[in-house]
């Protein structure tokens, strides 16, 4: 999740993990800063099982999917799609700190899949061509609510009709607010204050 707050002075670091694929157990530095809320490991290896089950891959794989991470932050979403197979991963976020700090793990993994793109996530988006990307993840700041119907309406844009949209926010989104964007819940999870929502095309929508 992206955050353009800067770093303060003596901000603590800790760490997440890469959960599966080629660079399994591979650990992210986290910066404790405002406003950045890393996915948990926890909640990632629930949302890969429900991609991969989607993709209908064995071991967790997502084979030839096309991604975008539109807040990016630590990356760790883009990064562990990249891990299990991804062919592209865009990776888009504000802050130049955590820019450069994806660069230096897309140069230590030689993850040739990946792009980094510094700027607005969902004008980015809004660039990604009409219908060619497998799952677009949408974790903006729970602080800015705004951003969530641009983010929403560019990524049903983007999505191939078997595509998917993964959104985490603060609550629960029910069904009537996202069938106005052409979109459905497919699966849901709580775990403590992030609700985090797998949605897919309604049947028949062209949104």
């Amino acid at each position: 999740m992206a955050t353009t707050t800067k770093q303060k002075h003596g901000a603590r670091r800790h760490e997440l993990r890469i959960i599966g694929g080629e660079w399994k157990r591979t650990r992210l530095a986290v910066v404790d800063k405002p406003g950045l809320r890393p996915t948990p490991d926890r909640v990632r290896e629930t949302l890969f099982n429900w991609l991969a089950s989607l993709a209908g891959a064995s071991g967790g794989e997502l084979p030839g999917w096309h991604c975008v991470d539109v807040f990016a932050g630590t990356g760790a979403l883009g990064f562990e799609a990249a891990s299990r197979g991804a062919a592209s991963v865009l990776l888009c976020e504000q802050d130049a700190a955590l820019i450069a700090q994806m660069q230096a793990l897309k140069t230590k993994l030689d993850a040739e899949a990946v792009r980094i793109e510094r700027g607005n996530g969902v004008t980015a988006l809004e660039r990604v061509p009409a219908g060619s990307v497998h799952a677009v993840f949408l974790d903006p700041p729970f602080d800015h609510p705004q951003l969530y119907e641009p983010a929403l309406r560019a990524g049903v844009r983007a999505l191939r009709p078997d595509g998917v949209v993964y959104l985490e926010a603060a609550r629960r989104w029910g069904d009537d607010e996202l069938t106005d964007f052409g979109l459905t819940p497919c699966r849901h999870l709580k775990a403590g204050a992030v609700h985090a929502h797998l949605l897919v095309r309604v049947s028949g929508s062209t949104a």
